[in-house]
């Protein structure tokens, strides 16, 4: 190879590494718009910090910052559980960009209580499913990613993003009603206020659990299923 074409191959990998650069550098940021909007960084991108195990506070080593992405090892054996934010929220808009393997089942529950008495995030928050192209039965409403899990189809079907790309999420509460979006996609609807809400909880298996579904206020959980996800621009704004 030619000096010269050894220097435009040097330019063109030196051009690609930048633009890569630049691409990784706008993650994880608010913009002046955002900013000027009032969005908080839920995840800065270089530590995990505003997040703590459900019930055991340390995190361990199951959740850690990788490339950056708050990731969920399914290689580690010990320190599993549930992540759950430091704080505590009512009326808000929340988004959040995720990836996971094919096979893959987690979540994000919303109106989190973290007590002793209560074992699980689970058994006290409501869900919004993230399911990998393998995991989800559109036959089935509790299988399919941006549903309310356990209550319901989708409103308007959505689908991932093809496997290995980011799928974009958005939970807006306000006043007690619950509206979930899958890629711009408005996929669920529940005013957790409304007599409808405790008839569903009555008629499925959080009817043992007597704190699910009660309250329109908490902490937020993402879900260690120990299949393996990540999480990448979590933010929030209170309204």
């Amino acid at each position: 190879m030619s000096t010269f074409k050894k220097l435009a191959a040097l330019c063109l990998l030196s051009l690609l590494f930048g633009a890569c650069q630049n691409e990784a550098s706008k993650e994880n940021q608010l913009t002046e718009k955002e900013k000027s909007e009032k969005w908080k960084l839920l995840f800065d991108g270089t530590s995990t910090a505003g997040w703590h195990l459900y019930n055991v506070g340390n995190i361990g080593n199951t959740w850690l910052v990788k490339d950056g992405t708050l990731y969920c090892n399914p290689d580690i054996n010990i320190d599993h559980g549930d992540l759950v934010s430091d704080d505590s929220f009512t009326n808000y808009d929340l988004v959040f960009d995720w990836q996971i393997p094919e096979t893959g089942n987690s979540g994000v529950f919303v109106n989190v209580l973290e007590r002793k008495d209560i074992p699980t995030a689970w058994a006290s928050g409501p869900e919004y499913q993230l399911l990998g192209d393998k995991h989800q039965d559109a036959s089935i409403p509790s299988k399919v990613s941006g549903c309310l899990f356990a209550f319901g189809p989708q409103l308007h079907p959505a689908k991932n993003k093809p496997n290995g790309e980011w799928n974009h999420s958005e939970i807006i509460q306000k006043n007690g009603k619950l509206s979930f979006y899958l890629n711009g996609t408005l996929t669920a609807e529940q005013d957790l206020k409304a007599p409808e809400w405790a008839d569903k909880i009555k008629n499925s298996h959080f009817k043992a659990y007597p704190e699910y579904g009660q309250y329109s206020y908490g902490r937020i959980a993402l879900q260690d299923w120990t299949k393996g996800v990540s999480f990448r621009n979590i933010k929030i704004r209170e309204l």
